[in-house]
């Protein structure tokens, strides 16, 4: 997957969790993707932040510290 198609998806999922209440947003958010996206997909995103995150939102790069890296290959 493209690293724009995985910054729009990470960053339409931080515009929901930025409309729900409480301040743990970002973990909210680190925990979506732990559940829902496949490690493939949590490694091509931690290759993108690991690269500068460009056109992340700031709530993506804050949960990024949350998200499980996936097992080396």
């Amino acid at each position: 997957m493209s690293p724009e198609k995985l910054t729009m998806m990470a960053n339409q999922i931080a515009t929901f969790f930025k409309t729900q209440p409480g301040a743990d947003g970002a973990e909210r958010l680190a925990a979506h993707l732990n559940d829902f996206w496949e490690p493939r997909m949590r490694a091509q995103f931690f290759a993108h932040v690991d690269a500068g995150g460009a056109g992340l939102d700031p709530l993506v790069l804050e949960a990024a510290q949350f998200v499980r890296r996936p097992a080396e290959a």
